[in-house]
């Protein structure tokens, strides 16, 4: 079964594909995975590879280590573009992330107040004030919305909390506004007897509706890139997906960032 990607607290720098030269941030054990999603195409591969046993790293933990990273690269005269909160899981569960998020906004300031700060979320934590309010002080606040059908993002996403809905999400969503970007993973396969395509006519209509709902600032359209932990994914070629990207700027006006 595919394993955690990243071992280390602080990790890179490496190359994004949207977002450039990244420092990378993981607020999940080192050695297991916490998420309250468990995506069929998650590059960490699926949480029943358990939480392992390193346990979160403390705040202090990861402010000692920030540190001492961006000392090291401005010492060898490296620049991040951006520190990038990613990792084994979803970083929004850290009991303590609006303080991290403190912390890394005023290193990032000391050291290299050019980068940019990211967050990359599910946005299954938009129900606390806390995170909420810590992700409208970041400068990308990137939030999950891969498909706007009930069952499709139940099968793709599959989300821990039965609580979890397209429509509240997207109402949640729609309160940060033009202080979010939307990123859409777009595949299509089978898995568990169920089979999915989030690129058909009905399902993108749905999602330009979420998106005008929300007005983003920017919508992140990509498709899979590494190997994922179900075999039958399939990866959505370059043409569909700027057919798709042209289609929701020509219906909504927002801008598409596309990555093929």
């Amino acid at each position: 079964m595919q394993t955690i990607l990243f071992h280390d607290t602080i990790f890179g720098p490496i190359h994004s594909r949207r977002l450039g030269v990244s420092l990378g941030v993981n607020l999940m054990p080192r050695d297991g995975k916490i998420c309250s999603f468990d995506c069929l195409y998650c590059e960490a591969g699926f949480n029943a590879q358990g939480p392992g046993k390193s346990g979160l790293p403390s705040r202090a933990e990861v402010r000692r280590l920030l540190r001492d990273k961006l000392e090291q690269m401005q010492r060898d005269g490296r620049k991040p573009d951006v520190i990038t909160f990613s990792g084994n899981g979803e970083p929004t569960l850290h009991p303590e992330f609006a303080g991290i998020i403190d912390d890394v906004l005023e290193l990032r300031d000391t050291y290299f107040p050019a980068a940019k700060v990211s967050v990359l979320s599910n946005s299954t934590q938009l129900h606390r004030p806390d995170v909420v309010e810590a992700l409208r002080r970041v400068d990308n606040n990137i939030l999950k919305l891969d498909s706007a059908v009930e069952s499709t993002m139940r099968t793709l996403d599959r989300p821990a909390s039965p609580a979890f809905t397209v429509d509240s999400v997207v109402e949640q969503l729609a309160a940060f506004a033009d202080n979010c970007i939307i990123q859409t993973m777009f595949t299509a396969g089978e898995y568990d007897g169920k089979s999915f395509d989030n690129t058909t006519d009905a399902e993108v209509a749905a999602l330009i509706d979420a998106y005008r709902r929300i007005k983003p600032a920017e919508v992140m359209v990509y498709s899979i890139d590494r190997r994922t932990p179900a075999q039958n994914l399939r990866k959505v070629d370059a043409d569909t997906l700027r057919a798709i990207a042209g289609r929701i700027t020509a219906e909504t006006g927002i801008p598409v960032q596309l990555t093929v």
